[in-house]
């Protein structure tokens, strides 16, 4: 494993400890080529409000590849990290989702809507193959079913390597798979504190700003005092464990303090207009 370079550009950044760079973007071949050659991290594949199209997702994913790209870095990854964000929210546990996004060759899964233990403890356990209770880092026990076939040429290495990388990390220091889960309400900030305790596995909490904003009663007032002070209670709970936290809607206008608030994994801008990416990664010197 240690011959292999670290393949998630997500995670290669945030184990080095600087922010990483991300975006949602639409399963579109055209938005994927434009990417390619971008600064981002990472890209989310929009899942959960575009329909779940697993055959664009793979089409999308195939032209974020650029040989020539691939070629220059000596690595068989992408430059820029394909994940998918499923459709399911966490309460609905539709782990066949993630494994059919996992099986493409996906680096990674964005779990909207995670509220509890339980939900937080399906999601990485989706996200995980199975293994016997005597071996190391057994929990969260894993459910995923056993097709990486098309997933092994994706990521350019054997399926007996693919196996040893296809995990979450931070759980496993060498996997490759990052499990993103959103916190979009007050039941999931209420349970944060017991699922970042009791489920190892969770690489980045997300805060869902957009449907928290709905709860508490200021629809997508997102700089309202009372929505900021949910978010940066979460922030406080991320940082107590040692999670890293993630802001949705990066811009100009609020990138400054974002930084400042401490969020690492970054959401910035739309696809076509990389000028907040820009300013945002010249804020934190990358």
């Amino acid at each position: 494993m240690a011959s292999i370079p670290r393949l998630n550009g997500l995670i290669r950044a945030m184990e080095a400890g600087q922010h990483a760079f991300s975006l949602f973007a639409p399963c579109e071949v055209e938005t994927a080529v434009e990417l390619q050659a971008s600064k981002y991290d990472g890209v989310v594949f929009e899942g959960e409000h575009r329909g779940w199209d697993i055959k664009s997702l793979r089409d999308s994913m195939q032209y974020l590849l650029n040989r020539g790209q691939i070629l220059k870095s000596g690595s068989p990854a992408p430059a820029v990290t394909p994940i998918a964000r499923i459709p399911a929210n966490g309460v609905e546990k539709n782990q066949f989702l993630a494994k059919q996004a996992l099986d493409l060759g996906c680096y990674g899964i964005m779990w909207p809507h995670i509220s509890t233990v339980e939900e937080a403890y399906n999601a990485v356990a989706a996200c995980r193959y199975q293994r016997l209770k005597d071996k190391p880092l057994y929990e969260p026990a894993g459910i995923r079913g056993d097709g990486p076939m098309q997933a092994t040429r994706y990521w350019g290495i054997t399926q007996q390597e693919y196996y040893e990388r296809a995990d979450v990390w931070p759980l496993a220091p060498h996997g490759e798979i990052l499990v993103v889960m959103q916190i979009e309400d007050t039941l999931g900030i209420k349970n944060l504190p017991d699922m970042l305790k009791n489920v190892p596995g969770i690489g980045t909490i997300l805060i869902g700003e957009g449907d928290l904003s709905q709860e508490l009663g200021y629809a997508r007032q997102t700089e309202h005092p009372v929505v900021l002070d949910a978010m940066a209670e979460i922030v406080s709970i991320c940082k107590q464990h040692n999670v890293i936290v993630g802001h949705p809607h990066v811009s100009p206008a609020n990138a400054e303090r974002v930084i400042a608030e401490g969020y690492q994994y970054l959401m910035c801008a739309a696809p076509r207009n990389f000028s907040t990416l820009e300013s945002t990664r010249t804020l934190v010197g990358r």
